[in-house]
């Protein structure tokens, strides 16, 4: 879990869990710095979150707070790499959401009539190798338009959105994971058109572009390690600077 800790009017993070524990712990963090993590209704004082980690003598009267600096980078964020299994369900709902617009183009681009053809043509020449050969030929010459087409709209798809203030198609918005640069911040437009032809590679070595996913130190795929792009956990949104309130006595933070 990734906490937020509120301080003086500003939200840092998101930092680990054990990390925000460790730090309360030792006094890096006041048991009345606010904290947030998704799923929480309003901020709350570390103290209430992590009770168990509060010293149970508070500090002598009179004794000044000097709570450490927090980090001002969000580190844990940026090794929270998205595993494989993740990034392919997100590609899964992204073919799904593309499958729609695919067929709807081969329909209008003569899709059915060449599928007819090619079968009419199996049928009157059943076993004839020739014969299926040059109806499917006949079918891919046909519906190359149609295919170059989808190829250019799904590149575009991929590149415009997760280059885009989401960072992420929505198959990796609905999975909560995000692209970002090897610094964690959002990819360029030409960055991110560079990344999808780069996933030809991964697929032409029989995939195994892909699987680097399962191993990598940094769970990058080929064309990850080929564009300069990670592929995190959390989404955009939860990383982007959030105004104050003081509203609730001061124990309320925008987040």
């Amino acid at each position: 879990m990734e906490i937020w800790i509120g301080r003086d009017g500003e939200r840092h993070g998101p930092y680990k869990e054990d990390d925000v524990r460790q730090w309360l712990r030792s006094g890096q963090v006041s048991r009345d710095d606010l904290g947030w993590y998704e799923g929480l209704a309003d901020w709350q004082p570390l103290s209430v979150l992590f009770a168990d980690e509060v010293p149970v003598m508070p500090p002598p009267l009179g004794a000044a707070a000097t709570p450490s600096a927090l980090p001002s980078t969000t580190a844990a964020a940026l090794e929270d790499y998205a595993g494989f299994w993740k990034r392919l369900a997100a590609y899964i709902l992204d073919a799904i959401i593309l499958y729609i617009p695919g067929t709807l183009i081969q329909k209008m681009m003569g899709g059915d009539v060449a599928e007819a053809t090619m079968k009419q043509a199996q049928q009157a020449a059943p076993g004839d190798l020739h014969v299926l050969m040059a109806a499917m030929n006949q079918y891919y010459t046909t519906m190359l338009p149609a295919v170059l087409l989808i190829t250019v709209i799904t590149w575009l798809y991929f590149a415009f959105c997760e280059s885009s203030a989401w960072q992420a198609t929505p198959g990796k918005l609905a999975l909560g994971i995000r692209v970002t640069d090897m610094q964690g911040a959002r990819i360029s437009l030409p960055r991110a058109l560079g990344r999808y032809p780069a996933k030809y590679l991964s697929a032409i070595v029989l995939g195994i572009g892909f699987l680097m996913v399962g191993w990598t130190r940094r769970k990058q795929g080929l064309h990850d390690m080929i564009a300069g792009t990670l592929v995190l956990n959390g989404r955009a949104s939860d990383f982007r600077p959030a105004s104050t309130s003081a509203a609730g006595g001061g124990n309320t933070f925008s987040a």
